[in-house]
């Protein structure tokens, strides 16, 4: 396994598992535990995790702009980012929520689509400064650290006063019964005021967040138009939602 291949490896296992030990990854990867600790020394190096005694733990959530380097999964969403896009027109006015799969779709949007963006992701809005026909809205509030997305009263109050053609969320988790749902609370509530100022609902979910509840509802299959995944839609783990009468892309 050549080093870029490894490293990429690392920084993948440390994003799904947030914390993870060299002796983890000397046995996953086959490799010496000399081996592992000079690739978490030099990834730190690079800022695309932290080292800590015995191991290495993910600083994604903490990136204040988009790094290509650490979106676990990355082939899924580039994917899913590429299916959104054929749902945008010129002048369409958007609200775009935060997560990789979006920062993703940002990336990708085509540099001659004229768009309005809402975000309260800071990544995401500084993602969008790259594109020179997209106008950017970034909700201000106080922040949320750990995933780098304002909060508050103050963001529901801004969203209850516009209206978005099309909301491109992320999802934390999607389950037939229980639709979306969210880890946070004050996340989940500021969601719902994005679903309630967009007069279209489309959700960005990669395969492995399907069939999975949170704590936090934000809404039901039938508040969603679109789901958006890295699956073909003949794959039949899709059928259960194709059954409940939700358009998939």
């Amino acid at each position: 396994m050549k080093k870029k291949e490894r490293q990429q490896k690392v920084i993948d296992e440390v994003s799904i598992n947030r914390k993870v030990s060299s002796s983890y990854l000397s046995e996953k990867l086959n490799v010496s535990e000399d081996t592992i600790r000079r690739d978490i020394k030099e990834l730190d190096n690079k800022g695309l995790i932290t080292k800590v005694h015995g191991g290495a733990i993910s600083n994604i959530q903490k990136l204040y702009h988009y790094n290509e380097d650490v979106i676990y999964n990355r082939e899924s969403k580039i994917r899913i980012a590429q299916k959104a896009i054929s749902l945008l027109e010129d002048n369409m006015v958007i609200i775009i929520s935060g997560g990789t799969t979006n920062l993703m779709l940002a990336k990708l949007l085509p540099k001659n689509l004229k768009l309005t963006v809402f975000t309260y992701s800071l990544p995401l809005a500084m993602q969008l400064t790259e594109h020179p026909l997209v106008e950017t809205i970034f909700i201000g509030g106080k922040i949320y650290k750990n995933s780098m997305v304002t909060i508050g009263i103050d963001v529901i109050q801004y969203l209850s006063k516009i209206r978005a053609d099309v909301c491109f969320m992320g999802v934390s988790g999607l389950d037939v019964e229980s639709g979306i749902t969210d880890e946070g609370y004050e996340v989940s509530l500021i969601k719902k005021a994005m679903i309630d100022a967009s007069d279209k609902i489309v959700f960005l979910t990669t395969s492995n967040k399907l069939n999975v509840r949170h704590s936090y509802d934000v809404c039901s299959l039938k508040q969603i138009d679109t789901i958006v995944t890295d699956l073909d839609i003949t794959d039949p783990s899709l059928n259960p939602y194709i059954s409940a009468g939700v358009s998939l892309i």
